[in-house]
């Protein structure tokens, strides 16, 4: 992962509650503008192939299930190393790109099957704070970050307390980020906002800037496990709060949609979101992720497509 010398990772700027007694979303335009990209044509042929690529790059290929095995983690990170099969990446000429994912994604737990397989190569993403809930003592949750970058986490994806936000208790929440923050070190942290439990858009919006201020490095929109995950609504209402967040403190916060994003279509349709509200800056691995287990296996299907003008049954591509 390549990133400019002069990036500056988000720091704590304080809780400033003027800015959220700012917030107003509007509603019916957000779902207005979603549409409008739902809608659109896609881009095709080279350039929907050269946008796929792109996508591959920054998924946070993941595994999340209650009967994962040291195997099947140890698969992920060979795929995720390796996300392309030989031929089509021959066929698509792009051997010097040296394509991989953004990250993998995994419980604390099987960080210690991801380490001798990635050695260093890719980031080792860890859900952490009692995921997905969340409802564990604060003592136990901060523990929880500490000992996932011991074994070698390079970033953890922590879960906020959602009552904070349905109770509008702001401090509380910046408070729970900032300790968060904390124990993450020089590890990156990304807030997971479980924006389907939190009820209205402005709530999201709120949410995502307590967050920032406090210091979070990505604002993610789902465990995967709630109800409702990522939406095209809310993912244009959290990243309007990064531009203005780097529009009012010069930091640059990295957005993550997870949970749902299974096709190539609805990648291509977060990759527009990033490129037309937030520029090509924010199209780099760094500053986006979208997190998915079989996002990639699809991506793989349409590649295969242009290359063959087949499409080919999911079962023949691997599977993480």
């Amino acid at each position: 992962m390549s990133i400019s010398p002069d990036f500056k990772r988000n720091e704590a700027v304080g809780l400033d509650l003027g800015w959220l007694n700012h917030i107003h979303v509007n509603k019916a335009a957000t779902d207005r503008r979603a549409a409008s990209l739902a809608n659109r044509r896609s881009v095709k042929k080279e350039y929907q192939a050269a946008w796929l690529l792109k996508a591959i790059s920054v998924i946070d290929l993941t595994t999340l299930a209650g009967d994962d095995t040291p195997g099947r983690v140890e698969r992920l990170c060979r795929k995720a190393m390796r996300p392309l099969r030989a031929d089509l990446v021959e066929a698509l000429g792009v051997q010097d790109l040296n394509l991989t994912t953004g990250a993998v994604c995994v419980y604390h737990e099987m960080i210690q099957h991801a380490v001798p397989v990635l050695q260093g190569r890719l980031p080792i993403a860890a859900v952490s704070t009692a995921f997905p809930a969340g409802l564990s003592s604060m003592e136990t949750k901060v523990r929880e970050i500490e000992l996932s970058v011991a074994a070698g986490a390079s970033e953890i994806d922590i879960v906020i307390t959602r009552q904070h936000v349905l109770t509008g208790n702001w401090q509380a929440l910046y408070d729970e980020m900032l300790a968060y923050r904390k124990a993450c070190g020089e590890a990156h942290v990304k807030a997971i906002l479980a924006t389907g439990d939190l009820v209205t858009l402005e709530n999201v919006a709120k949410a995502s800037w307590v967050c920032m201020m406090a210091g979070a490095d990505f604002i993610k929109t789902s465990t995967g496990k709630e109800g409702v995950n990522a939406t095209i609504p809310v993912s244009l209402v959290m990243v309007r709060a990064i531009r203005e967040y780097y529009e009012q403190t010069g930091f640059m916060v990295g957005y993550k949609p997870a949970g749902g994003v299974s096709t190539a279509k609805s990648a291509l349709q977060y990759l527009t979101v990033m490129k037309e509200e937030l520029g090509n800056e924010w199209l780099e691995p760094h500053l986006f992720r979208i997190g998915a287990s079989s996002l990639l296996t699809d991506i793989e299907r349409q590649l295969e497509h242009y290359v063959t003008g087949n499409y080919s049954a999911a079962h023949r591509h691997a599977q993480p």
